[in-house]
């Protein structure tokens, strides 16, 4: 029997830009006149309920204008949205309309767009460009950077997916001006996750500037954006695929993911990160790192920030604890926790291990303070 070794090797280029401003969409059109969206001529504009009047479809209408072709694929807004079916409803209507391998997608919305809209691209046609247009709080500080997406399925959060990176990534502050409150509350919790685990000098500046963060405000809201966008690609451009550091991004959304699930997605993200960065403080404390005044800043700024602090009374903590056991992070069925050695710094625990083992014992225990 004969034997062929198929040789593959290839350097692949995956650097974007992230471009932070106001009123971006004629920016956006501009780029893709010269040629940010490569060949494609087709233009797929992804968004869901909520956003589809306010943003999505001025964009549709200005690449319209410009003579592309395009058309908007909407739905439901809200966490629950993020499944496998969903995805299918958006390559199944494209198709429909005649979509092929020479078109982009561009997502416009937040961490739920960004993350479904990102996985239809890497996998439709086996792979077309997409465009990432972020409209909230949230998105800017997390989900449209870095190239991780995924959808959600009754079994486990984010596990099935790819990483995927954008062609470019805008982050349009005056969108800002249109969210709820919540929805800007919930946004502060990765913000505030990022100082915790990489910027002290960052975490002071939110306990100062907060309240002018919370109302929008242009120069601490141009700060946020631009530190947030820092500190991330720091951590993904040394570690894209999450083989070690990229793990200290999961700060606090061990508890975190599994509140949001269990509570049927009552809670929104950020709210449910916020309950889960206490808990990790709580379970950093346990194991001799932060300080009590360290957990109590932490906690203050997030009740401040307007997020919960404590677990809701009608979450079940035994379907929280076996929740827990869906994380990403869990090896060998045992569960994994990042823990800050500090605010503003991340403990490692060997080389590029920055999780550690924490006992289902250990990890009631810190629910139960909650």
């Amino acid at each position: 029997m004969a034997k062929f070794q198929v040789e593959l090797k290839r350097v692949v280029d995956d650097s974007y830009e992230i471009e932070i401003g106001y009123g971006l969409i004629p920016v956006l059109i501009n780029d893709i006149a010269n040629g940010l969206a490569g060949k494609a001529h087709k233009f797929a504009v992804v968004t869901d309920t909520n956003v589809e009047p306010l943003y999505a479809r001025p964009v549709l209408e200005a690449l319209r204008e410009k003579g592309y072709q395009a058309d908007l694929f909407v739905f439901e807004a809200g966490e629950k949205s993020k499944t496998r079916e969903t995805k299918a409803m958006i390559e199944d209507a494209m198709l429909a309309a005649g979509y092929q391998r020479d078109c982009c997608i561009i997502a416009v919305g937040g961490g739920v767009v960004t993350d479904l809209a990102g996985f239809v691209a890497g996998t439709y046609g086996r792979g077309v460009p997409f465009i990432n247009y972020a409209t909230t709080v949230l998105a800017a500080a997390d989900a449209s950077v870095g190239g991780k997406t995924a959808v959600d399925t009754p079994l486990a959060t984010n596990l099935i997916g790819l990483f995927n990176q954008p062609e470019k990534v805008y982050l349009d502050l005056d969108t800002w001006k249109t969210l709820p409150q919540r929805e800007i509350c919930s946004g502060m919790a990765e913000t505030i996750k990022h100082a915790c685990m990489a910027d002290e000098a960052f975490f002071s500046y939110l306990e100062e500037h907060l309240e002018e963060i919370l109302r929008v405000e242009k120069m601490p809201c141009e700060h946020v954006a631009e530190r947030n966008c820092q500190i991330k690609y720091h951590v993904v451009m040394q570690d894209e695929r999450e083989s070690g550091l990229r793990e200290i991004l999961n700060l606090g959304h061990t508890v975190g993911r599994a509140i949001e699930t269990v509570s049927d997605y009552r809670l929104l993200h950020g709210e449910a990160v916020s309950i889960g960065l206490v808990a990790e403080a709580h379970l950093s404390r346990h194991l001799g790192f932060l300080s009590d005044e360290e957990v109590e800043r932490m906690t203050a700024l997030l009740r401040r920030a307007g997020l919960p602090v404590r677990i809701p009374d009608d979450i079940d903590r035994e379907a929280l604890v076996k929740k827990l056991y869906t994380d990403k992070k869990v090896r060998d069925g045992k569960l994994r926790f990042v823990v800050q050695s500090r605010i503003g710094g991340i403990q490692c625990f060997g080389n590029n291990i920055y999780a550690t083992e924490v006992s289902e014992e250990t990890a009631r225990h810190i629910l139960k303070e909650l």
